[in-house]
């Protein structure tokens, strides 16, 4: 059986109306716009309004992936929701949404990634399409990291941000997603995870007290693991696809760290122009980061017809995921 093309045919993002600044935080924890910036390449992040639920982002970048690709919500037949901040533990965010799009003949299911969720996201719906199970797929990566947050922790509060980015997939005639590469090493599971609320440690007075249910980090071991992994993952995915750095017109990066990014662009030789970035305007927001920084780049122009892009992302997990689309 030959295998489809297939290929993102329509974009949406949805970024909360709220924006809280670096100056906004200094009033809140022992920090500066000085250090944040430094350290993060960060000067601000939206944050979702009380009572917006990870299902309320994605509607509203569904909605705008949905008319770009000129297709309605009963033409879907899958959607894959990349988050680690669902509406509740069950049912998925993805049940959820498909009730509020009325997009009722799709088959859904949540994939929990952390940051490369997207990139997950999207390899596995690319499989369904292109061996003809399925002909219409919205992938969607959401994160109201805010409600996780620990609001005393100046090492962490800094980096978040909420937010949604939408794409819709399809069968194309000509390029599409050329290789994808995943990878996971769950030996490093304790360098950032959030230690209470599963079946492992429950919820109880205890562990809201120990404020367990923020998510923890060990930032400086992340930081040289996520540097390496993400060039190696770039590597490997280009290799697959046949190709060079050469050939590469843009990397759209999971936006965890400005110093992150530049480090990676700089083992692999990629001069910054060709690197997108919107964490100063967005920080981290994990499964939305990717998904939405190729939204931006894409509505500002920065991505052409023909042209290759690079997808590069890593997380808690740790996980990892590239992948390569010719546009």
């Amino acid at each position: 059986m030959e295998l489809k093309k297939v290929g993102i045919i329509g974009v949406g993002e949805y970024l909360p109306e709220k924006i809280l600044t670096n100056a906004d935080l200094e009033k809140m924890v022992d920090t500066s716009d000085e250090w944040i910036t430094t350290r993060t390449g960060i000067k601000e992040r939206h944050l979702a309004a009380a009572g917006q639920a990870a299902s309320d982002l994605a509607f509203k970048a569904a909605e705008i992936a949905l008319k770009n690709a000129k297709l309605k919500p009963e033409d879907l037949d899958l959607i894959v929701v990349a988050t680690i901040t669902g509406d509740m533990p069950f049912p998925s965010v993805d049940s959820i949404l498909q009730n509020q799009l009325g997009a009722k003949k799709a088959a859904c299911f949540d994939i929990s990634a952390a940051c490369a969720g997207f990139v997950y996201g999207l390899s596995v719906a690319q499989q369904f399409i292109a061996c003809g199970t399925y002909k219409n797929a919205l992938v969607i990566g959401v994160e109201v990291l805010s409600s996780i947050t620990d609001w005393q922790d100046r090492n962490t509060c800094v980096l978040f941000g909420d937010g949604a980015g939408a794409t819709v997939l399809s069968e194309v005639k000509k390029g599409g997603i050329i290789s994808t590469y995943l990878g996971c090493d769950g030996s490093k599971v304790g360098i950032l995870n959030l230690p209470a609320g599963g079946s492992r440690n429950p919820a109880t007075t205890e562990t809201v007290r120990n404020r367990q249910h923020f998510l923890k980090m060990q930032g400086n071991e992340l930081f040289k693991i996520a540097v390496n992994t993400m060039t190696r993952a770039a590597e490997t995915v280009l290799e697959q696809a046949g190709m060079t750095f050469a050939d590469v017109d843009l990397i759209i990066p999971h936006q965890a760290n400005a110093r992150i990014i530049m480090a990676v662009a700089k083992k692999l030789g990629i001069p910054e122009n060709r690197v997108y970035l919107n964490i100063e305007r967005c920080g981290n927001m994990s499964s939305a980061s990717t998904v939405t920084a190729l939204c931006e780049a894409v509505q500002e122009g920065k991505v052409k017809k023909g042209d290759i892009i690079l997808l590069d992302a890593f997380g808690a997990g740790l996980v990892w995921g590239a992948c390569v689309i010719e546009w």
